[in-house]
C-alpha cells in the first residue's frame, strides 16, 4: 500500500470522501430546512388566499341583502303613498251613488292631484307636448298633421301623456306633429 502524507491511500479516499460529503450533507440538510419553511409558507398563505376570498364572498352577499332591502323598503314607501290614492278612490266608488255629477268630478280631480303628488314625490313628471319641438327621445308620433298654423315638427296635439324621471323617458308622450302649412 502506498502512503501519501503518512497515511494509506485507501484511509486518504474515504477521508477526502467524508470531507466532501459532510460539507454536501449539509448543503442537503440546509435545503431540506428551506423547502420546509418554503411549504409552511405556503400552506400560511393559501390559508390566508382562502380566508380573505371567504370574507369577500361574504361581504359581497351581506352588500346583496343590503340592496334587496333598501329596494324593498323603497317598494313599500312607494306602495304605501299609492294606498292613499287607491283608498280614495275605493271612497268615491262607495258613495258615486250619493253624489251629484260635479262631486264626483271633483273627487276624481282630487284623487288626480294626489296621484301627481304621489309622482312628483318620486321624481316622476310629465314630458312637455303641445306647442313643443318634437323630440323622438321623449315622443312617439303617431300622427302628422298637415295644414297646421304651427311650423313642422311642432307637436299641435297629445293623445297620451307620457312621463319621465329625471333625464330618463319612463314611457313616451304619444303625440301627433305638425308637418308645417302646405
Amino acid at each position: 500500500m502506498e502512503e501519501t502524507n503518512g497515511m494509506p491511500t485507501e484511509q486518504q479516499n474515504t477521508k477526502n470522501e467524508q470531507q466532501s460529503a459532510t460539507p454536501d450533507a449539509a448543503k442537503i440538510a440546509e435545503l431540506e430546512a428551506q423547502l420546509a419553511q418554503a411549504k409552511q409558507e405556503a400552506a400560511d398563505n393559501w390559508n390566508r388566499f382562502l380566508r380573505e376570498r371567504a370574507d369577500l364572498d361574504n361581504f359581497r352577499k351581506r352588500q346583496e341583502r343590503v340592496l334587496t332591502d333598501r329596494v324593498q323598503n323603497q317598494k313599500k314607501a312607494f306602495i304605501h303613498k299609492l294606498l292613499g290614492v287607491l283608498d280614495n278612490v275605493e271612497r268615491a266608488l262607495v258613495y258615486q251613488d250619493t253624489l251629484s255629477r260635479e262631486d264626483l268630478q271633483q273627487a276624481l280631480r282630487m284623487v288626480q292631484w294626489q296621484m301627481n303628488e304621489v309622482m312628483r314625490s318620486e321624481g316622476i313628471q310629465s314630458v312637455p307636448t303641445v306647442g313643443v319641438a318634437f323630440d323622438p327621445y321623449m315622443h312617439e308620433a303617431i300622427e302628422a298633421v298637415e295644414n297646421s298654423d304651427q311650423p313642422e315638427g311642432t307637436i299641435v296635439e297629445e293623445v297620451l301623456k307620457g312621463y319621465k324621471m329625471g333625464e330618463e323617458t319612463l314611457r313616451p308622450a304619444r303625440v301627433k306633429v305638425s308637418m308645417g302649412n302646405k
